[in-house]
This record gives C-alpha cells, structure tokens and sequence, in this order.
C-alpha cells in the first residue's frame, strides 16, 4: 500500500489548515472512497481553503463555482455552442470539468440547478443534448453551505444530499489554535506556498487499492446492525439506504488504508457512522437547523446499544 504518499498528503494540508486535523483526514477517506464532501458550517472557517489546499497538494485541476440563484445548469455542465465559420455546433466544457470542484453555497442555486450535479456526482459524466461527456477522474466535488442562513435558499433534497459521502462541520478553532492561525498569515496565504505531493494517476492507483482492503463478515455484519437499527428506530422517519450502507462499507476501507492497514475493524466503522449516515436520515418532527445534531445523536445511542464483534 502506498501509506508513504497519504502520509505526505495528509502533513502537507494539516501545515496550512490549523486545528483541522479530523476534517483533513476525513476530506481525504472521502476522497480515496471515490466519493463527494459536503461542509456545513458558517462562513470564514476555511471550507474554501480546505478545497484549494487539496486540490494543490493534489497536483489536480480545480476549479470554484460560486452558486447563486441565477446559475443555470448549462453554467455548471456547459452547453453547445455555434460556430459561424464552420456552420457547427461545438459543445464548450462547463466548470465540472475538473478534478477537484468546490461548489460554493450550493443550497443558494435552484433545485433544478443543483440536480445538474446529480449525474455528474454519480456517473462521472454529464449528458448535454443527448451527447454523454465523460468527467476527467479523480472527480471530487466539495460543496459547502450555511446551515445558519434560510432566506434565499434551497435545502437539498434528501436524494442529493445522499450523492455526498460525509457531511462534516469545520467548527471553530480554540484561541492558541487561531493565534497560529494569525502567525502563519501574517506573510501571506498559506495554502498558496503548498507544493503537489501527487498526481492525478496516484490518486486513481490510491483508489484502487481501497478495493483490496479486507472486510471481514462479522465486521460487515456489525455495518448491516447499525443500518438497520436506523430502520426500526422510533425517532427516525427515514433511515439508512442500501446505498448509504454501501458508501459506509467503502469509506471504511479508505479508511483501513489512509491509516496504513489492509483490512477494515470495527472502530473504523464506529468512528464514520456518524459523519458517513447522520445527513441521511430524518427525524420525526420535521426538519429544522438542529437536524443533523439530532441525527448524531440517535447514531451515537444505535452505537451505543450495537455489539462490537471481536
């Protein structure tokens, strides 16, 4: 396994984001799952630079789309375009064309909007006019939003918010935290001194290799109780997709691997079901801002109650 280069990875994105080591760490399980992040958390806590840092030390393209209530779906997938001097049209890439995608406030953009990325997130590829266009790989889509701001926005659907492997929070840094923070500004950005510690083709190999990680059936079976205790829980209304077990089951080898083992145990699934499944159920009562602390509250009880296998 090629822990030497998620080490370097992981080093080179913490030196510039202070105070996040989770949220790094689990922004690139996410990323080594072949799945798409969603941030909620208020503006100024460096979703924005969590983007641009990976994407750099990635050694991959990235590109920043602002979301706002005007963007149409030719604005994200882009659209046929007419030549006069050939007489033809010719199909000009939108900003999903990328490897590493920030979606900036994307529950600001319609609904029709955001369901562009529905394909895109899932297929890795767009359809423009009945014409597929393949995405380049690896695609990662990082969107963020403001959990905390409602007027002028549109809550994603439950059927997108499914298409993100984990929704994190960034959270505020302590005071000797942010005092660093201050000390390592003070010459610049830090995020534009970071140099690539990969490519492209490391991170498709990375990809991979998750696959070969080992899941053992009783750890598999630990994965299936928690799912379906969502189910049958009194205070969820809907719980856990097949889907969602599935991207927990992948997440937990990327995680096996970004801490150098080649097989998966239950702390690992303990330690994702949270960030992996809290925005993909819904609890009864309706939906307000306190949602996804509830959500991790009745996740954290299910663990509680679930046998560890040994």
């Amino acid at each position: 396994m090629s822990t030497d280069s998620v080490s370097r990875l992981l080093s080179s994105v913490n030196s510039a984001l202070l105070g996040k080591e989770r949220t790094v760490h689990l922004s690139v399980v996410t990323l080594l799952a072949g799945g798409h992040l969603l941030l909620e958390d208020a503006p100024g806590l460096g979703k924005t630079s969590l983007a641009r840092a990976l994407a750099r030390v990635l050694g991959c393209d990235f590109t920043r789309l602002q979301c706002t209530p005007d963007l149409l779906p030719s604005d994200i997938i882009g659209s046929n375009v007419y030549r006069p001097n050939t007489g033809e049209f010719e199909f000009r890439p939108g900003p999903v064309f990328t490897n590493v995608l920030l979606a900036d406030e994307v529950n600001r953009t319609t609904p029709r909007t955001q369901s562009a990325l529905l394909e895109a997130m899932s297929e890795q590829q767009v359809t423009v006019e009945g014409d597929t266009q393949a995405l380049p790989a690896p695609f990662f889509v990082i969107a963020t939003q403001n959990p905390f701001e409602f007027e002028g926005t549109y809550p994603l659907p439950e059927n997108q918010l499914d298409r993100f492997t984990m929704c994190l929070d960034v959270g505020y840094p302590d005071v000797e935290t942010e005092r660093n923070v201050l000390r390592n500004h003070r010459s610049g950005e830090p995020v534009d001194g970071l140099q690539p510690v990969m490519n492209s083709a490391t991170v498709l190999d990375l990809q991979k290799q998750v696959g070969d990680i080992t899941v053992d059936d009783d750890v598999a079976g630990y994965l299936l109780s928690i799912v379906h205790a969502t189910r049958d829980h009194p205070d969820l209304s809907l719980g856990v997709s097949t889907r969602g077990a599935l991207t927990l089951y992948r997440t937990a080898q990327a995680q096996a691997l970004v801490t150098g083992r080649d097989y998966v145990i239950p702390d690992d699934i303990k330690d994702l079901t949270v960030p992996v499944l809290s925005h993909r159920v819904v609890c009864r009562g309706g939906w307000n801002e306190k949602q996804h602390e509830r959500a991790a509250d009745i996740l954290t009880g299910i663990l509680e109650a679930t046998d560890v296998p040994v």
